[in-house]
């Protein structure tokens, strides 16, 4: 029975019996830990999470001017934002609101012309999504816009242009440099052609200090465009490419008259601007043009006369050499 003996002095032993209770000990509170915690996470109650609301257009309409006053006097800049986005969609949709800032911009007086011109570009920032230009692309805004540059030309002296290293665009007046900003918007999207019957080149562009004769003027008109690079030259090279524009370059002594006519002619077919506007109304109506028919071999002959590719890396000007036909004589 010696293994028995050994074994009831180990039991004996106070080092194993410590080890045991310390072993016992832990197992026990971390049974009660553990149960501790499931209890816990049993009886948990989550917040409730905050229901999202939207402001709907009926919600929108349904605000007084007496309540969106106040909103804007919030402290909380968020709820400004949005009375103010809610006031500026209201008056760039209200076509009286537009036609009064638009007589604003043509006052003699600076300051109701800056005023005018601010709040045009803060109604045009902050209603972002929406088609703004679309309200201003009509013969009565570009005339003001150009009648607006038209008085700033007595506000200060135009600066001399005759230095083709100096750029003066930043130094000219606010009320000229928020009028381009107009410009240059409404022409990247919808040409120039409508500028150009506002005069904008008679009323402006040719009252500025380009030299003293007429070869001096066409001179530094040149290299004002070649070496420059600001609005005035982007909303000039819009004018550029049209027939109504270069004439009217022309007329004022800007452009020789050999240079335009060869610009004209290098002009291609695909981006020539319509010279007289599309009719409307009824009689539009009745001018819908005949179908012809044709008979297979001439529908194909017209279809091979009119594929081309056109290859131009946009350093220069758009011409006639750059517009590769195919060649008639190849099969379709």
């Amino acid at each position: 029975m010696s293994w028995t003996n050994s074994l009831l002095s180990l039991a004996r032993d106070e080092r194993i019996i410590l080890v045991s209770l310390g072993l016992a000990t832990f197992g026990i509170v971390n049974t009660i830990f553990t149960a501790l915690t499931m209890i816990r996470d049993d009886n948990e109650i989550p917040p409730p999470q905050p229901k999202t609301q939207y402001i709907t257009q009926d919600t929108e309409d349904s605000l007084q001017i007496e309540t969106l006053e106040k909103l804007l006097d919030h402290p909380n800049y968020s709820i400004r934002e949005i009375a103010i986005k809610i006031l500026c969609d209201r008056a760039v949709n209200d076509a009286e609101v537009i036609d009064v800032l638009l007589y604003e911009i043509t006052r003699p007086n600076y300051n109701d012309r800056m005023r005018g011109l601010r709040t045009l570009a803060l109604l045009t920032g902050q209603t972002l999504g929406l088609d703004n230009l679309e309200k201003l692309h009509n013969p009565k805004a570009y005339s003001a816009l150009v009648r607006c540059l038209e008085l700033c030309l007595a506000d200060c002296k135009p600066p001399r242009l005759t230095d083709s290293h100096w750029d003066e665009y930043y130094l000219r007046d606010m009320a000229e440099r928020f009028c381009f900003m107009f410009i240059i918007e409404l022409v990247n999207k919808y040409g120039a052609n409508m500028l150009v019957k506002s005069q904008f080149v008679e009323k402006w562009l040719a009252k500025q200090d380009w030299g003293d004769d007429p070869e001096q003027r066409r001179r530094s008109f040149k290299n004002y465009m070649q070496f420059r690079a600001n609005r005035i030259v982007e909303i000039v090279d819009k004018i550029r490419i049209s027939r109504r524009g270069l004439r009217a370059l022309e007329k004022v002594g800007l452009i020789d008259k050999e240079n335009s006519r060869r610009r004209i002619r290098e002009l291609p077919d695909l981006i020539m601007e319509i010279e007289e506007e599309s009719p409307s109304g009824p009689l539009a109506e009745q001018q819908v043009p005949r179908t012809r028919e044709h008979s297979a071999e001439e529908q194909r002959l017209r279809r091979q006369h009119r594929e081309a590719m056109v290859l131009n890396d946009g350093t220069r000007p758009l011409g006639r050499d750059d517009i590769i036909e195919r060649d008639h004589g190849s099969p379709a």
